[in-house]
């Protein structure tokens, strides 16, 4: 079957996201639509976490219920996504009913299989991470995740057999493309599996925000038997209606932060193996956006000039400034830097220039050497066959990186083919054979180009979904829907009528923009 099933994590809701939250969305969305683009039936999935200690502190703290504080982030997650036009096909919450019912069923599943059993749980225990440490895990003390104070903890608790499955993962991540990028695997062998797993804590009963366990009430299923199970149960698993299991199981590639890797590619795939359920094909644990060198996050006290909001990025840039960013300037898999200076220096760069100023500028030229008439190429001379070949070559390329989840490959190569476009036109002269009265070979160099362009932007869709779509009605031309669309030189037909449309981005007075930018930061 011709499917993609991807996962973004589910979202702690613990306050507004940032520009770092984005990041997972962006990308993911990036590679969702490529596959559509592709004909492939695609299901996108991002949702909410919304159980746990740290959600009902929060609650109390601003004197809301919990639901009452969290349908609120909810919803304005759910409209910064619409703002970064991202085209999930499901948001899930771990309050909607049928997760619950789903994950008590199978909360009850693993212990009459013997898998889930009751004893007592000692340990450190971080609240804004919802993770039990042992000692050899804390950093000068403190949690390794957040760098805060952990406390010890004790009380009676379900535990998840995770120490059976040790050779298992070990044999997972040692000897398959499970777990990607390839540090990441050496990070959980000699962190986590090396010392020895330890059997997990699924159970709490000291925390009532949560989904009890229906056959022993006073127990809350800890968090991730309750989160995990979302990329399950968004599809029907355990549910009446499970067509969409059967379809989409298993995921193709769930993508996450580094900072959760151990739980998707360690304690995820034991859940699994003691369901009897087939493993994701791949979870692509990527780096964080640094501010500085610090992680860009909602859950660490930051202040106001630390933390960008890309709603004001998107209202004063465009959206596709916000989502070229993350997915181009940021290399997938490791961390990248973000400040302001980089973020502009990537608009004037990027779509300013190699890109916005090649469409204005080929477009300007139909105009003024062909009268706005563009002709099927003729007789092709070194330059032209040599720019077709770059192209398609690149193009293969960049359909390789997305199959091999790496969409800052993608995109890097689609701007290498822009600035191919660019250097054509240098190394043609166009100008200079307007002098000299060749209008035959003028049409030859401006059909080429805007071929190599349109073939170039079609790749493009996915990651850049505002102004790019637009430039096909330049040449007359519908806007495809799939990507084997414009994928070939000879698509120009006779007579096209080419038109110059608005710039497409206009360029940035950087030091201007920084200092209004940090106005805004600081009021």
């Amino acid at each position: 079957m011709n499917k993609f099933y991807i996962t973004t994590p589910i979202y702690y809701p613990s306050n507004k996201l940032t520009l770092g939250n984005c990041y997972t969305t962006v990308v993911c969305d990036g590679l969702a639509r490529f596959n559509r683009m592709l004909n492939k039936d695609v299901f996108y999935l991002t949702g909410t976490d919304e159980h746990g200690q740290k959600i009902q502190k929060k609650a109390q703290a601003e004197g809301k219920s919990e639901m009452a504080y969290l349908n609120e982030i909810v919803a304005d997650t759910k409209e910064l996504w619409k703002m970064l036009d991202i085209s999930y096909d499901k948001f899930i919450r771990t309050t909607d009913d049928y997760h619950v019912a789903a994950v008590q069923k199978m909360f009850k599943l693993l212990y009459d299989k013997g898998q889930i059993y009751k004893s007592t749980y000692k340990g450190l225990y971080c609240t804004p991470c919802e993770s039990f440490w042992t000692e050899e895990q804390l950093v000068d003390g403190k949690c390794p995740d957040c760098g805060r104070a952990v406390e010890p903890m004790e009380e009676e608790a379900y535990f998840f057999r995770l120490s059976e499955y040790q050779d298992k993962i070990k044999n997972l991540l040692q000897n398959t493309d499970f777990l990607r990028p390839k540090t990441r695997v050496n990070e959980m062998i000699n962190n986590f599996i090396n010392p020895g797993l330890k059997d997990l804590c699924v159970s709490r009963t000291s925390v009532k925000w949560g989904v009890p366990v229906d056959f022993d009430p006073k127990h809350t299923i800890y968090v991730w038997i309750d989160a995990l199970p979302n990329y399950l149960t968004a599809l029907g698993y355990l549910q009446e209606d499970n067509a969409k299991f059967k379809k989409f199981w298993p995921a193709d590639v769930h993508v996450v932060g580094k900072e959760i890797v151990r739980f998707h590619s360690i304690i995820w795939p034991a859940i699994l193996m003691a369901l009897d359920l087939p493993l994701p094909k791949q979870i692509y644990g990527h780096g964080w956006l640094l501010f500085g060198n610090d992680k860009l996050s909602k859950s660490k006290e930051t202040g106001k000039k630390e933390v960008i909001d890309p709603r004001i990025l998107v209202g004063r840039y465009g959206l596709d400034a916000v989502r070229l960013f993350l997915t181009k300037e940021i290399m997938f898999g490791q961390d990248g830097p973000y400040n302001q200076e980089l973020f502009l220096n990537a608009y004037n760069t990027n779509l300013a220039n190699e890109y916005g100023n090649l469409v204005s500028r080929t477009c300007g030229m139909a105009q003024k050497y062909l009268g706005g008439v563009l002709n099927p190429a003729g007789d092709l001379q070194a330059a032209d066959k040599t720019l077709m070949s770059e192209i398609l070559n690149r193009r293969k390329f960049v359909l390789d990186q997305v199959e091999d989840i790496n969409p800052s490959g993608a995109i890097n190569t689609i701007f290498e083919m822009f600035s191919l476009c660019n250097k054509y036109i240098d190394e043609t002269a166009p100008w200079a054979e307007f002098k000299a009265g060749n209008t035959q070979r003028i049409n030859t160099i401006l059909t080429t180009l805007s071929e190599a362009i349109l073939i170039s932007n079609t790749l493009l869709l996915p990651f850049l979904t505002d102004k790019p779509k637009t430039i096909y009605a330049n040449w007359g031309l519908k806007t495809p829907t799939l990507l084997n669309e414009y994928s070939a030189f000879g698509f120009i037909k006779p007579n096209t009528q080419v038109t110059k449309g608005e710039n497409l981005y206009n360029r940035l007075d950087i030091a201007k923009e920084i200092e209004e930018l940090n106005k805004i930061a600081n009021e």
